[in-house]
């Protein structure tokens, strides 16, 4: 392919965040007089915030209104932020920065495309910020994944056509978000349940541009 573009999903191929939502999901669970297990927060990953309290809610059997949704929601994603303002570049995974650096010197212009509305927060905290050409998160989206919004606006912000980027994605509604905005999709985590990606790897330490270009 002629790859001009890569597109980065941040929990979980950047770094991994997502034992920090789980500390905070579960402290919610508990606030409410329930169990919420890591079983339970598969059912969460690459879903929106406002989602995964929904599935929370009912895994609780707990009907609220919509305010109290909110509160709720509000109450969780500041606990998060507490857990993530202390996160430094030990916590950037295996082969990142080598592969945007690698990127980088081919020309080949790297965004983030992330559900997250602390994506910002944690680039920084990561020393990753400068690292990336565009930023697209949950502040820019209106639509979850696998709705395409997400990776279609860091194309479009990248001012490259959709089948000239790659997206590397964990979770199969980021892959199929991809595929339906007509990308090319690296898989990062187990081949198993990433079954419609291009490709998976373990980590970004097992994928090339010579790789990339070859999709």
């Amino acid at each position: 392919m002629d790859l001009k573009g890569c597109i980065f999903d941040l929990d979980g191929v950047i770094v991994d965040t997502a034992k920090y939502h789980f500390m905070a999901w579960q402290r919610l669970a508990a606030e409410l007089g329930f169990e919420f297990t890591e079983e339970d927060n598969e059912a969460l990953k690459g879903v929106s915030r406002m989602e995964s309290l929904e599935i929370l809610l009912r895994k609780g059997g707990i009907s609220v209104g919509e305010k109290e949704k909110e509160a709720l929601a509000a109450l969780k994603n500041g606990w998060y932020v507490g857990l993530i303002t202390g996160m430094t570049p030990d916590e950037i995974l295996p082969g990142s920065l080598d592969l945007l650096k690698a990127l980088g010197s081919e020309g080949i212009l790297t965004a983030i495309g992330s559900a997250s509305k602390n994506a910002g927060t944690i680039l920084q905290g990561i020393g990753l910020r400068s690292m990336f050409d565009v930023i697209i998160d949950g502040n820019k989206i209106t639509r979850a994944k696998p709705d395409p919004e997400v990776f279609l606006k860091g194309a479009e912000e990248m001012k490259l056509p959709p089948s000239s980027c790659v997206v590397f994605e964990d979770a199969q509604a980021g892959i199929e978000a991809a595929l339906a905005g007509g990308m090319k999709c690296v898989g990062v985590g187990n081949p198993e349940l990433l079954v419609r990606a291009d490709m998976v790897v373990p980590d970004l330490s097992f994928i090339t541009v010579k790789q990339l270009r070859n999709l």
